[in-house]
């Protein structure tokens, strides 16, 4: 059974860091595209950042772009998202999943979905 876990998550204020981490077990990923998206209250899970199977390409939302770091360690099968100088509008649940089709930013291609972690900035 494929699983993918995140953790790291929690209450932050703004300017401050986290790094947030998603472990798979089930099957390795190390051939496949991982991103992060994320849903805040009220609104559509967007994309956050994906990084390709070799961790050689990364690809970011423009509203991330400079302060969220994604990395892979495909012998620990895990995904980090490391996130500096958050701001209150980062608040949402974050989730890492998997793109068997390698794809970026698309949310019907990832078919493997971690549970959430919740990353709350105070301003």
């Amino acid at each position: 059974q494929v699983q993918l876990v995140e953790s790291g998550g929690g209450l932050v204020q703004a300017g401050g860091s986290l790094r947030l981490s998603c472990t798979a077990s089930g099957r390795t990923f190390s051939t496949y595209t991982m991103g992060w998206f994320r849903q805040a209250p009220g609104k559509e899970r967007e994309f956050v950042a994906a990084i390709d199977w070799s961790g050689g390409r990364t690809y970011y939302a423009g509203s991330v772009k400079g302060r969220f770091t994604i990395s892979r360690i495909n012998a620990k099968n895990t995904v980090y998202l490391q996130m500096i100088s958050l701001e209150s509008e980062d608040t949402a649940v974050y989730y890492c999943a998997v793109s068997p089709r390698n794809s970026i930013a698309q949310i019907s291609g990832y078919d493997y979905w971690g549970q959430g972690t919740q990353v709350t900035v105070s301003s």
